[in-house]
């Protein structure tokens, strides 16, 4: 999974909500940063966003994880930032499921 991947399935995931919601949907980019582009996206939203995307992708995201801002700050990422973030936790995932899999075969 590349980052790239990550990034069209969230802008996917980002139109929907706003669409669904009724809201505006600026045009995502790269560079979008969606807590502060998208209105009343916020922590009743993102949490919704985040569940979508990993159902999308077929991957776990813990539920404390909020991909939208730097970890223990509120420092909102862009999208670029934000599919880098989910596709480094897939890859910290990768080894445990292979794991996991392997032990299941046997």
């Amino acid at each position: 999974m590349n980052a790239a991947v990550v990034r069209a399935s969230l802008v996917e995931v980002l139109q929907e909500i706003q669409s669904a919601s009724g809201l505006e949907c600026p045009p995502l980019v790269g560079a979008t940063k969606p807590m502060e582009a998208l209105p009343k996206f916020d922590s009743k939203i993102w949490p919704v966003a985040i569940g979508m995307l990993a159902a999308k992708l077929g991957v776990v995201i813990a539920n404390d994880v909020n991909i939208f801002r730097k970890e223990k700050s509120c420092i909102a990422l862009t999208l670029d930032e934000s599919a880098e973030l989910v596709v480094a936790l897939v890859d910290e995932q990768a080894p445990a499921q292979h794991a996991a899999q392997a032990a299941n075969a046997k």
